[in-house]
């Protein structure tokens, strides 16, 4: 008997040692793999190396998929379209508003928060960036056009009303433009020549640090979430205080990031205890668990794991989700995007694109209970208004909210199923929408739709009748050439031909774009809209202004001489 116990014994052990062999092996292909797979989930390409062009947002298009359904197009209910599983009493749904770029007023935000909370979010994600109402050394961080402290609780005060959770955004390592722009904080950088991310190693950093996150907690004590970004640190490890510092340590990038973000999160817990932090993940994917696990920062943060591609697998995303509970965390969060992720000049938000990243977000919801012990805490719609500080604006708010609408009831029916359809009809106002298209039928009934249908206007047909009227006319072509305008050059029974119809183009968009600009003043500061109009009409508005005004001069010539031009 004790010899068959013995038998027993021997046969558990080596079973157990089988268990543990293998879980090894499936560790290291599981680093492997998380490695290639950021090759096709980082924001910037730059950042890892080659990775191919995957800008802010996006892997290859899937291809097309067709839903018939009563008064909308879109596409059918096949992988991941309809989970069967109650998302919307658990999780957080916050929606991203990046004020770094085109800030409402705070009268356009007392329209949208309602619209919000009847669309199903239940918090908002505020990124203020310059915005943010900075006191003494920091008033210099300030925008011209920065929301007052006044604004800063007006905005909290209606989002308490309308059961918003107010998650204020600080970025404390990567995209910090707007503050290491400023000659005063220049030496905080960690390439001199770069203004995007700090310096960890001077001590002015954190103090500097402490400052700006106190400012903002303090004006939010509402507030029980605090988001503190550190993604994309750009160059992080090519300064020459970090190549002395990971020299001396025997450290790499990885573990220098790793001890900033401890001291910034530090300093948050010491400070403030019970407010929780969020973070970024994508700096966090290629640092292994055991140091994830020995830094400690599991204790005092969850990763929020974006990606906002249409067409990525939950397998794909789930080593990294294994790697997190392996480092510690208990919980992470999800976030995609409804707009400001296909282009850093985008106009115009794809719907069918941010519709099928919320629903891949939905597969991996559900597969979280095989995927890792993780707990998911919420998702995150971002709302991207500038890929960073320095480049041109996205889609406009007003402009993206039918995109927020589908993907919002996309969440919350756990799919974009017929009831999902007809609440975001009904609640803005459409007859019907061509999610291919990324078109809506009807007049339109929500905060901002005179600027959606008019940005529509500029989008498709500015540039096309204006380019018509200079390039294809042959009658501009002929007797009005830029040869002709250059030289005062023209016979008044010539240019007539053409001369009523483009005084009538352009007398049609000058009216057209005063009633936008009107529009977009009652929505933005004046910096916003100058910025806008700039970027998106005059480029083809002033050629048509110049050829009026040259038309003008030249006819009240009577026909005279070419100028002749010295050579």
């Amino acid at each position: 008997m004790a010899v068959q116990r013995s038998h027993r014994l021997n046969l558990l052990c080596l079973l157990v040692l089988l268990v543990v062999a293998l879980a090894g092996v499936r560790f290291l292909l599981r680093d492997s793999f998380t490695l290639e797979l950021h090759k096709h989930v980082s924001k910037d390409s730059g950042f890892w190396g080659d990775t191919g062009d995957a800008g802010r947002a996006t892997g290859p298009q899937s291809q097309a998929l067709e839903l018939s359904a009563a008064k909308i197009t879109a596409p059918r209910q096949e992988r991941g379209q309809q989970v069967p599983r109650d998302v919307s009493a658990t999780e957080m749904r916050l929606v991203h508003l990046d004020l770094k770029g085109a800030a409402p007023r705070v009268s356009y935000l007392a329209q949208v928060f309602p619209l919000l909370s009847q669309l199903g979010a239940n918090g908002v994600l505020i990124e203020y960036e310059d915005m943010f109402p900075f006191r003494g050394e920091l008033e210099i961080l300030k925008s011209p056009y920065a929301y007052s402290e006044e604004d800063v609780e007006r905005i909290q005060q209606l989002a308490e009303l309308h059961k918003l959770e107010v998650v204020p955004l600080v970025q404390t390592f990567g995209h910090v433009e707007f503050i290491l722009k400023h000659e005063k904080f220049q030496h905080l950088r960690e390439v001199e020549r770069f203004p995007n991310s700090f310096n960890p190693h001077v001590p002015g950093t954190l103090a500097l640090l402490k400052s700006i996150l106190s400012q903002v907690i303090e004006k939010h004590q509402r507030s029980t979430w605090i988001h503190i970004g550190a993604d994309e640190v750009f160059h992080l490890g090519e300064g020459m205080d970090s190549k002395n510092w990971m020299s001396r340590n025997k450290g790499d990038t990885g573990t220098m990031y790793l001890k900033h973000v401890k001291e910034v999160l530090g300093f948050i817990a010491t400070r403030y205890r019970g407010l929780r932090a969020l973070m970024w993940d994508d700096m966090l994917r290629r640092i292994s668990a055991g140091a994830l696990r020995e830094s400690g920062i599991a204790k005092h943060v969850s990763p929020v794991v974006w990606f906002y591609a249409p067409d990525f697998e939950a397998e794909q995303i789930g080593p990294f989700l294994a790697k997190y509970a392996a480092g510690g965390f208990e919980a992470v969060w999800f976030a995609g995007a409804f707009k400001g992720t296909t282009g850093p000049a985008q106009s115009w938000p794809p719907l069918r694109h941010h519709l099928q990243n919320q629903l891949r977000w939905l597969e991996v919801m559900q597969a979280l209970p095989r995927l890792a012990p993780l707990r998911c805490q919420g998702i995150v719609l971002t709302g991207w208004q500038r890929y960073d500080h320095y480049s041109v604006l996205c889609e406009l708010l007003p402009v993206g909210i039918p995109s927020l609408a589908v993907c919002l009831q996309t969440l919350v029916h756990g799919g974009f199923t017929e009831e999902a359809k007809r609440k975001v009809l009904d609640t803005l106002g459409f007859q019907s929408m061509q999610l291919e298209q990324s078109t809506c039928e009807g007049r339109g009934a929500f905060p901002g739709v005179e600027i959606y249908r008019k940005v529509e206007q500029v989008r498709g047909h500015l540039r096309e009748s204006i380019l018509e009227a200079l390039e294809e006319d042959s009658a501009v072509k002929g007797w009005f050439s830029p040869y002709h305008r250059k030289r005062q050059f023209g016979n008044p029974r010539n240019m007539e031909r053409f001369g009523s119809k483009v005084l009538k183009l352009h007398e049609d968009w000058e009216s057209f774009v005063r009633d936008l600009r009107a529009h977009l003043e009652r929505v933005y500061f004046p910096d916003a809209v100058e910025e806008w109009m700039e970027e998106n009409v005059n480029p083809y508005l002033d050629q048509l202004r110049d050829l009026v005004r040259d038309y003008r001069a030249i006819i009240r010539l009577n026909a005279r001489p070419k100028v002749t031009l010295g050579l």
